[in-house]
């Protein structure tokens, strides 16, 4: 499971990459502003994810 969240993580990174590039590039404040909100979103499932990681190598 870990892995596949990872993946989607890193999607909706990359997602939120263009997503912020569009919005600087057409002048659209708001798309630059949704396309590092999502970058936040996946940088934050991520650390969720070291987490746990961490946990269950602790608890092994």
């Amino acid at each position: 499971m870990s892995a596949e969240k990872r993946i989607e993580a890193t999607a909706k990174n990359i997602e939120g990459k263009i997503q912020e590039v569009v919005g600087e590039l057409t002048g659209n404040p708001q798309d630059k502003v949704e396309g590092q909100a999502k970058q936040a979103e996946a940088q934050g499932i991520h650390v969720v994810e070291n987490i746990k990681d961490e946990i269950k190598k602790a608890l092994s």
